[in-house]
């Protein structure tokens, strides 16, 4: 054995593959674009080829022995991949690929690994699992661990264990209800947590309050960009991958890849630069999604005694102009003695958090794995 796992990150933008070693670090990577409205086939073999050229440069670099076309140069695969999915077994439908519906994308993987333990969960849960396991989230026994992107998902962990529940999805923070007669969700319902916070969402409300995108300026933009603009105090969060939103077995919002950006003028991210540069409907906007962000964390926290939030995704970029709302708002709804002890954090392990918390799956089966 190699010592090492194949980590698999599928997400609409891109997808990643990396081997991990038990420690959780990332020996060897590779990245490429998902193939744009590819059938099934095409993204089979897009994947496939990845793989291929991961073990083909990990063997040349003497990172792994052996024949890289044998299931056994790795000790295990884990995949993190958007939803919805049937779980555990790993037949996926990804909303923003839909060249795979039904895909069996673990048995696929498992045909061609052999021998070893295949294992898939929501990309949003592995995100969660590796900041538990090596990110910001370290330490705490029970921890929230949410991306704020193109959509809004999470992973629970509880007594040092991740939470499943029925049908692998417990955590979906997304659909939470913060205002029973808010906009409606693509879940078919209204008023979530992801239909008020998502970029997207976020940002076609500001151009109904008549938000003029980049209306600050380019030097303003600029600023933003390099990095000058506001930070959180526990620095600015890296984006943790392309967590989706979209759960296992329903509707949710797609996910975008390591970096967040949107085709749109009018996206998410603009809508950051141009709070960060002053503009008053894109700052009422940031303000907005971090009381709906204080809402849902505190009930999650009054519900399940969390120590620690993590929060993740391009969104939370935005740094104090999102936490400072979100932070007011969860003191206001956390009054009693034991939910006031939260604290929430932005997520620390940027772009291959995704490949770390898939990786997790199998080198710290014990807290993330139970089936």
């Amino acid at each position: 054995m190699s010592g090492s796992v194949l980590a698999v990150d599928i997400g609409g933008t891109k997808f990643a593959v990396a081997l991990v070693d038990s420690d959780g670090n990332v020996r060897a990577a590779r990245r490429v674009a998902t193939p744009p409205g590819g059938d099934a086939r095409a993204l089979w073999k897009a994947l496939g080829e990845l793989v291929d050229s991961l073990l083909d440069g990990a063997a040349a670099d003497g990172l792994i022995d052996g024949d890289t076309a044998a299931g056994g140069v790795v000790d295990g695969v884990g995949i993190g991949c958007g939803g919805p999915m049937t779980w555990p077994e790993g037949a996926v439908s990804p909303l923003n690929m839909p060249g795979w519906r039904g895909f069996p994308l673990r048995a696929k993987l498992a045909e061609r690994f052999p021998g070893v333990p295949v294992r898939i969960h929501n990309d949003a849960v592995c995100l969660a699992v590796a900041e538990h396991w090596r990110g910001a989230g370290r330490g705490s026994a029970n921890m929230l661990g949410m991306v704020v992107s193109t959509g809004v998902g999470g992973g629970l962990i509880l007594g040092d264990r991740l939470i499943d529940g029925g049908s692998g999805n417990a955590g979906h923070i997304g659909h939470i209800v913060v205002d029973p007669e808010g906009p409606p969700c693509g879940c078919g319902g209204r008023g979530c947590l992801e239909a008020i916070a998502r970029g997207p969402g976020l940002a076609a409300w500001a151009v109904e309050q008549g938000w003029h995108p980049g209306a600050a300026g380019p030097s303003a933009t600029a600023t933003a960009l390099s990095g000058e603009g506001p930070r959180t105090s526990g620095g600015t969060a890296e984006t943790s991958g392309g967590g989706s939103g979209a759960f296992n077995g329903g509707p949710g919002a797609p996910g975008g890849g390591s970096a967040y950006v949107e085709a749109a003028t009018a996206s998410g991210r603009q809508l950051a630069l141009d709070a960060a540069a002053g503009d008053r409907i894109a700052l009422a906007a940031m303000s907005r999604a971090g009381r709906a962000l204080g809402l849902a964390i505190a009930s999650a926290t009054n519900l399940c005694d969390l120590d620690v939030v993590t929060i993740g995704g391009g969104l939370s970029q935005a740094g104090p102009l999102l936490f400072d709302p979100l932070e007011a708002t969860l003191r206001d709804h956390t009054r009693m003695e034991f939910a006031r002890r939260v604290q929430v954090v932005p997520a620390s392990l940027g772009q291959d958090a995704g490949l770390v918390g898939a990786a997790a799956l199998i080198l710290a089966a014990d807290r993330y794995w139970t089936h």
